[in-house]
Parts: C-alpha cells; structure tokens; sequence
C-alpha cells in the first residue's frame, strides 16, 4: 500500500510540474532578442535583359540600436554595369533607420547592351559605428518577360440622362516584372467628351505610372451631348504600355430628358402696352429635349399692380418637338408712367424643367385722358379769362 501510495504522489507533481504556466517574464527570457543591421528583400534573384534597367526593392532594419548614420555602399559591379542605390527615389549613400524601425531603399541595376546570358552577383552593405549588414543580390541575363496589363471595370454599366456626367471606374493591374508608364485612350460616340483621373482625383491625365506587381484604381468621366436621344451608348477604353494592351466596354443608358423653352412669337422680346389696359402678348412654347414634358405651368413676374393671365397657364403634356402658342393679357398699372418695364414669363414642368424669358413691355398713357387734361386746361384759362374781365371793369 505504501509503494502504491508513492507511486501516486510522484504521477501528480509531474502532472503539476507540466501544466503550470510559464509565466510572460520567463517566456520573454527564453526568447532570444535580435539586435543589429538587416538588409532584406523579397527577391534577392532576378532577371534582367541586356540594355535594361532592373530595380530591387530592399528594405535597412534596425533592431534595438540608436538611431545612428548608416553608410551604403555596392560591390562585385561588373565592368560596363551600373549600380545606384536610391532612397525617395533619388540617389543616396547613406541612410539613418529609427530604433526598432525601417528606411526602405531600392537597388538600380543597368546592364549594358549586348549581354546574352550569365549570372553575376552584386552585394549592397550597409556599415555603422556599432553594426553591419551586408545583402548579396543574383542578376541572371536572359529574356524578359513581355509586359502585361489586367483591365477591370468596376461598374460597366450607368443610367441617367443627357445631363448626367458619367463616371466610370475601373483598375489597371501591371502583371509585368517591371515598372511600367500606362496610357489611356477611350472610344465614344461622336459629340461625347471623355476624360480620366485618378480614381479620387479631379486632375485629368492621359498616362500614369504603375510599379511592377502593383495596380491603381481610375476614372473614366463620360459627358454626353444635351440633345442626346434616349437610347443605350457604348463606350471603350483602352490601356496600353509598351507591347502590352488591354481595352474593356461600359454602357450608358440615357433616359430622356425634357427641354422647355418659352419666348416671345418669332422671337419677338418687347412688346407695347398702355396703361389701365389689358394687351395681347403672343408667347410660343416648345420642347427641345427627347422626353415629354410633364404638367407645365405658365407664370409671370410683372411689375407692381400688374396683371397677367395666360390662355392656356398649365399643359398636361408636350412631347418631344412640340411647340404651343400661348396668349398672354397684360395689364399694366393705371398709375404706370410712360415707359420701358421689364416682364418675366416663365414655364415649369416636374422635375425641376423650366425656362423663362425676359419681354420688354413699352407702357403709353391712355388719350382719354390726354383729352381730360386738355379739358381741364381749357376750364382753367376760361375760368381766368372771366375773372379778369369782370375785376378789369371796376
């Protein structure tokens, strides 16, 4: 019973000892911590072609050291190449990461014309007062890669009508194994204007420069005529870099759009009235645009105590190309002294359609009561006449 009872005593402290935690501070302990210079890349071999240019993409850490100046360097150049480390992308020789931070750098190679085939390896180091790194990097010459283009639309497909500016998006991958300038060129039905951003830009463009592996998200803004009819419009768009090319198709599908107008008859804008008196005014309404126009009210902005009715003031509907005579009475103010006023005619359809013109209306006063006021004159001389004559003779 006694070795029995041992026994158990010794399965359960080695069951304790290996399921008690490790506690952070000894796990942190255990966990050696790197210090120093690294220089990394995710491509340390590539391939270039003679009479190119080859960039790699490096990046200078450093692990728990002071800030301090790192100096650059390259070597193993072989003759008739050229090698330059760039930083921000303009040459540098020397680089300052923060602790426990990165500076990324890039490595430019150019090769010489002529070359066929071989290997050569060429090593970027970096040396400070405390530490140093060194990277070697594999050029291999042979046959590049043709370049490549991916054209995605994001929405192929937009609807509203001739007033709507289209915005079509769209991303431009380069699938190449190197840096490539893209340029754009759209293809739209005549009378339609084109123009490409960036995707959250306002600046148009006509190329972009896109990196090796990377993509860019862009714009192709679309306006089309104002007289345009209802209908469904393609449009085309096509990038291209080098020999590489890649086009894609969007659709706009216009709805129609109403178009009031209102003017004077024959284009008449003045017009002649007298004052108290109610005068014609023969107006013409139409409808350039290529939809119906919807319960359309005729109104006016006359001068003060005037009035104006109109025969008809409201249209159910005029279609696409029609026109309407519409007579106005105008009735300027009795009070109105002789003169030019101004008068606004306006037509209103639903949503938001309208126009207006602006008649000038030449006011006269009315003889009747020119002749009054010749009465009147004569009253008064005759009326001074006799009481000269009768006060004369005393």
């Amino acid at each position: 019973m006694t070795r029995t009872f041992f026994r158990a005593a010794w399965l359960a402290l080695a069951l304790i000892a290996f399921t008690v935690p490790v506690s952070p501070a000894h796990a942190a302990d255990a966990t050696p911590h790197m210090k120093g210079l690294w220089l990394t890349t995710d491509y340390p071999s590539v391939t270039a072609r003679g009479g190119d240019s080859t960039t790699v993409k490096i990046k200078l850490q450093n692990y728990g050291l002071a800030p301090e100046k790192v100096a650059l360097s390259v070597e193993g150049v072989p003759a008739g190449w050229k090698a330059m480390i760039l930083g921000g992308g303009a040459p540098v020789s020397a680089a300052m990461p923060a602790t426990d931070d990165n500076v990324q750098l890039s490595l430019r190679i150019d090769t010489p014309v002529g070359l066929t085939s071989g290997t050569q390896t060429i090593t970027l180091r970096a040396k400070s007062a405390s530490a140093s790194a060194a990277i070697p990097i594999d050029v291999t010459i042979g046959q590049a890669l043709p370049a490549k283009l991916v054209l995605k639309a994001k929405n192929p497909s937009l609807i509203g009508n001739a007033k709507t500016s289209f915005e079509f998006q769209f991303n431009v991958a380069n699938q190449s194994d190197r840096d490539l300038i893209v340029k754009f060129a759209a293809q739209a039905p005549r009378g339609f204007q084109t123009s490409f951003m960036e995707a959250y830009g306002s600046q148009e463009i006509s190329s972009i420069p896109i990196e090796a592996g990377k993509d860019k998200d862009l714009k192709v803004k679309v306006q089309p005529p104002s007289q345009i009819a209802a209908n469904s419009y393609p449009v085309a768009i096509q990038v291209s870099a080098e020999d590489a090319t890649a086009d894609t198709s969007m659709v706009m599908q216009i709805t129609g759009q109403s178009q009031l107008k209102i003017t004077g008859q024959d284009g008449r804008l003045s017009t002649a009235a007298v004052a108290g008196t109610a005068s014609p005014v023969a107006l013409t309404l139409s409808n350039d645009g290529s939809a119906p126009a919807q319960d359309i009210s005729i109104t006016a902005s006359p001068p003060t105590d005037w009035k104006v009715t109109f025969t008809p003031d409201k249209v159910a509907a005029l279609g696409p190309g029609e026109k309407l005579d519409v007579q106005a009475q105008l009735t300027p103010s009795a009070k109105a002294v002789a003169g030019d006023y101004m008068t606004t005619f306006r037509a209103s359809g639903t949503g938001g359609d309208s126009s207006s013109a602006d008649i000038r209306v030449t006011v006269s006063t009315s003889t009747l009561w020119g002749i009054v006021g010749v009465g009147i004159v004569a009253i008064a001389l005759l009326i001074a006449v006799g009481a000269v004559a009768r006060f004369g003779r005393r």
